[in-house]
Order: C-alpha cells, then structure tokens, then sequence
C-alpha cells in the first residue's frame, strides 16, 4: 500500500496496513527546526542548515531524506505567504540566540533591540511596525497587537476584511504548482489554501498587514463575539463568500490532486471547557463552516480538516454537522477527550488527525518508556478501523528531549508503523 492509499484509506474509515504518520504537512503539526535538526543528526543524515518554513512558530522543514527515515505519509501544499506576509523564496542563512544556523526567505527581516529580544516585520518591510516579538534566547514569535483606540460610531466590518480579496493569478499558479510537486511524492496530500479561517486568533491580529484596521486585539476579539455579534457576522459573511469564490479558481488550477484542506485553525478550547457554548458556536460559527464544506463536498473529493485545541467534545456533533471530516489536534489530555471515548461516540464520522501522543506532558516531560506506552494505547484505540492519522497533539516544540521523539517514531515502528 502507498503513503497514498494508506491516507485515503484512513480518511475513508477504513484500516489501512499501518497508521499514516503526518509530522510537517501543515502549520499546526510539524515540528521546531531545532528539533528537525536533532532528528537528522541523531538518525545520521547529512549535516545541513534546515529551513524554517513557517517563521511564526519556527517551524523546520521535513526534507525527504528524513521523511523517508520518519515514514511520513502526508505531503503539505503551504500556504502561498508566512504568516507575516512575505514568500519563502530565495533562501538564506539566519543564526538563532543560541548560534544555530537555519535557513529563512530572504523577506525574513529582523531587528534587535537593546535587550537581545528579536523584531520581526509584515512583509519584510523595515519601514512598518514589527508584527512579531521573540524574545532573547526564545524559540519561536509572539504576535505584537498593533490596534488603534476603538470608535463604537466607526467600527466598520470592511476593516476587518482588508485581507481577503480575490485571489492573485501569482497564488494560483504557486498552489497549481505546488499540488503538482506534492502529488508526485506519492503520498497523500493536504492544503492550505488560506481565506478560510473565521477568527483563528493567530491571524485576527494580521501579523502579515502592514498597518490592520479594525478589531485586531486578541481579547477585544473574543469580547466582541458575545458583544458585537451582528459585526462578527458580517465580517463571516462576506469572507465566506470570498472564500468560497476563490475555492472554485482554485480547484480548477488543483483539482483532485489534493486529499484534504486545511479550512480553519480557530481555537474553542480551553484545557477545562469551550471558550463558547455550544448556541453560540452554532449561530455565529455553524453557518459559514456549513456554506464553505458543503461547496466542497459538492464539488471535490478533498476532506476538510478543523483544527482546535482544548475540551472541544461539546462541540464535536456541531463541528460533524457542519461538515468537516476531520479533527485535530485531538487533545486527549483536556477534559472530556478520553481517546476511547472519543473514539466510540464519534469515530465513524469524523477523522482524528492527531491525539497521538501529549505534548504538554508525556512528550516532554515523560520517559521515553512512558512515550512508547503512550503512543501504543493511543494507536490501538484510535487506529481501529481506520479514522486515524498519527501526529502529536499539536507542533513538537523546540525543547522536547529528542530521546522522547525518537521513542515516538520506534513505538509507531513496533505497532506496525514505518519500517
């Protein structure tokens, strides 16, 4: 069976040969570059600076050679832009605090301050406010809020839309591309395609806009979707009906050489809860997600994928409903996500696209012993009958001991997993 077919078995609820392992298709499931990094040198691979594909959470890119050491099963198709707005193009060396080489686009423009800590810029433009704070020996960007004095009389929901239009000639012709070059690896392939997400908290804040209007507080965000609903619903609207009109340029650049689409990484979790009830979630949530899947059930093959950390559970039968196929990150650690209980009430009706093993603690702070108990249970009950693709709950971050990952990939290997 190939990485392919293993995938599509998976997403179809059907057992494959082995669990399809995904470690860097998408933003929410690869790894820190200093972690791509120990992983090559400890399974002997060429040294090499490893690129940061994703310079928000420093994420490392997965080249082939370690893919096939790895076993990875899924390809990811990137979105066309980083989350602060500029291309990977043209790649060029960067040394992390710590002295570590890394490869960034050469749109990768920072400054320090006095105190060590790094500024990062919206479109590699030195010229505007830095969207992008990294502390002195940190691992990865916090979002800088760049927001003015709100005016109730002015607020206009066009502000909070400035960054969804149609999409550019130039961004097709990367996704037909890119889709092309992902399909030909013979593995299953995932995109991101971008427009989709509704109030994903790592892009309210526009760290790819040189100067955002309108609501781009975190906080004032999530008060506005109790407060300031009819705004909200307005600013849903009109992107979903954007999104939904660039999807049709985009499958026909793309057809059927995706598996799946990553639609929309909004968090509703807390580790003990919802951020939202179940009636709000399906009135101001439920009816874009719903427009948005059923176009693409309607006119593609492709699964689409939800991301959302925390005590989601409540939630699952609405996210079900309003047709996504797949979950992640499967936080089994929050309350209410047993993985057996997950797994009986909704496994035949939604793919869990992670839950493989907890990042939070037994990834970083267990033994490696304790990870390979882990990573076997959770395979055992979430690998039945299909409905599984193996990742950790959410990114592997830069301080994880690599003993741990390594014990990760040998208990996926003893399940049954990559030879």
């Amino acid at each position: 069976m190939t990485s392919k077919d293993r995938v599509i078995q998976a997403l179809n609820h059907k057992e494959p040969d082995r669990i399809p392992v995904d470690f860097g298709a998408t933003a929410v499931t690869g790894m820190h570059v200093n972690c791509v990094i120990g992983l090559r040198d400890h399974y002997g691979l060429e040294k090499r600076p490893v690129k940061v594909h994703e310079p928000y959470q420093m994420l490392g890119l997965i080249d082939e050679d370690l893919k096939r050491v790895l076993g990875i099963d899924v390809e990811g198709v990137y979105a066309a832009e980083t989350l602060f707005g500029f291309p990977n193009e043209n790649w060029r060396p960067w040394l992390m605090d710590d002295g570590t080489e890394v490869l960034v686009s050469e749109h990768f423009k920072v400054r320090k301050d006095a105190d060590g800590d790094t500024f990062i810029y919206p479109k590699g433009d030195l010229s505007a406010p830095p969207s992008g704070r990294m502390p002195k020996n940190g691992f990865f960007f916090d979002t800088i809020v760049r927001q003015e004095p709100i005016d109730e009389a002015k607020l206009d929901p066009d502000d909070n839309l400035e960054e969804f239009g149609p999409i550019s000639e130039r961004d097709l012709e990367y996704f037909a591309a890119a889709s092309r070059q992902a399909a030909e690896t013979g593995r299953g392939v995932i995109a991101t395609f971008g427009g989709t997400a509704l109030g994903d908290i790592a892009l309210v804040p526009a760290p790819f806009l040189k100067r955002p209007k309108g609501i781009r507080d975190i906080e004032e965000w999530y008060i506005s979707t109790l407060t300031r609903q009819p705004y909200i619903h307005k600013i849903f609207e009109k992107q979903t009906e954007i999104a939904v009109a660039n999807l049709e340029k985009i499958k026909a650049r793309v057809h059927d050489r995706v598996e799946a689409a990553f639609i929309c990484g909004t968090d509703f979790g807390t580790q003990q809860s919802t951020f939202c009830s179940v009636e709000t979630f399906r009135s101001l949530y439920f009816p874009y997600y719903k427009k948005v899947n059923d176009w693409i059930h309607q006119n593609t093959s492709w699964k689409t994928f939800k991301h959302s950390c925390g005590a989601v559970e409540t939630l699952v039968p609405s996210i079900i409903e309003s047709g996504f196929d797949i979950l992640n990150p499967v936080q089994c650690s929050a309350a209410g996500m047993e993985p057996e209980k997950l797994k009986k009430k909704y496994g035949g009706d939604i793919v869990f696209w992670g839950g493989g093993v907890d990042t939070q603690k037994t990834l970083m702070f267990g033994t490696p012993a304790a990870v390979r108990e882990e990573v076997l249970r959770r395979s055992e009950v979430l690998g039945k009958g299909g409905g599984f693709i193996f990742n950790a709950v959410h990114n592997i971050q830069a301080n994880v001991p690599l003993k741990n990952v390594a014990a990760m990939f040998e208990a996926l290997k003893e399940f049954g997993g990559p030879a």
